[in-house]
């Protein structure tokens, strides 16, 4: 069975280990999922992720709730860390997070920044009935969860809250 592969690419205009520290801070994952997703953590996020860490948490699809175990298998500040799904709805769930410091547009100058590059590897269970739900509709649900993400990314650690806040000003509760 094959597996299906979704890339993401934002630039935001914070320094690399500015951004890292966001994500690496697992509570953060609350300010960028979606309010639809009802994330609620199963057992409380470490303070900051590392390789081993384990995050426990739920989401709503559907109306159901969906428990998820990751993993953290690679961790390299400020580089680059990877998750995998150790329990949850994906037969396969793997999100390989890089961070690369550059300006806006490549090739170009401007302020330096930094790019957050996301690649996801997933698969559905059931073999058959998971192609035909990936092409009725769960292809296009999971693009809407990281066009969501972008969206309060730029939001929270965008221009506009550069000037407001430090990343995480107090809110300590998402990724």
């Amino acid at each position: 069975m094959a597996d299906h592969v979704l890339e993401r690419r934002v630039w935001l205009p914070r320094p690399r280990a500015e951004v890292f520290a966001f994500f690496a801070d697992a509570r953060n994952l609350a300010l960028v999922n979606s309010p639809t997703g009802r994330l609620r953590w199963l057992t409380p996020p470490p303070p900051t992720l590392a390789a081993g860490a384990v995050i426990d948490f739920s989401i709503r699809a559907g109306g159901l709730p969906l428990p998820w175990r990751v993993f953290v298998r690679e961790f390299d500040p400020p580089h680059r860390f990877v998750d995998v799904q150790v329990r949850g709805p994906f037969a396969r769930w793997e999100h390989r997070h890089r961070f690369v410091e550059g300006p806006p547009s490549e090739g170009t100058g401007g302020p330096v920044g930094t790019w957050v590059e996301d690649r996801v590897t997933y698969r559905l269970p059931l073999g058959p009935l998971g192609r035909l739900a990936h092409a009725l509709g769960v292809e296009r649900r999971i693009a809407g969860v990281f066009d969501y993400r972008e969206r309060r990314l730029r939001e929270v650690l965008g221009e506009g809250a550069a000037r407001r806040r430090p990343p995480g000003g107090g809110a300590g509760r998402g990724r």
